[in-house]
């Protein structure tokens, strides 16, 4: 296995609010839902940075394509970090999550070690945290 990742999938209960959530609230690029023309084949793409995406699949469809037992989900089995160049930019980023709908479960703070971060749940609950590192250089996009 080579040390690189290219997809993250989040399952997703509703595909077309969560399509709404990270498409029209927080903005991220997509061609929307694809896939509908086979079963359990419904799925959203978005591109991230350095090649990699960000895939929203119904829990359904994740579990059946997986051969696994439908689970409750859970907030705490995983959190997706998103770093920013700025304390400003966490704030922007918890507002503009909650603004579409996110719950706020940590509102943005000085962490213990130095940096500055929040967190908040889409509306899967998934765990976002945003953070700024000063210690870490955040390639700005263009």
């Amino acid at each position: 296995m080579k040390p690189r990742i290219t997809v993250i999938t989040l399952g997703v209960d509703d595909l077309e609010r969560s399509l709404r959530f990270y498409r029209d609230g927080l903005g991220l690029k997509t061609e929307g839902i694809i896939g509908t023309e086979f079963e359990h084949g419904a799925v959203v793409f978005f591109d991230l940075a350095t090649g990699l995406k960000l895939a929203l699949y119904p829990r359904q469809s994740l579990a059946h394509d997986a051969k696994l037992p439908l689970g409750q989900p859970s907030a705490t089995e995983l959190s997706i970090g998103h770093n920013v160049t700025s304390k400003q930019e966490v704030d922007d980023v918890i507002a503009q999550a909650h603004n579409c709908g996110a719950t706020i479960v940590k509102p943005a703070q000085d962490t213990f070690w130095g940096g500055y971060g929040g967190y908040f749940l889409d509306p899967d609950q998934h765990l976002w945290e945003i953070v700024w590192n000063p210690q870490w250089s955040v390639a700005i996009e263009t």
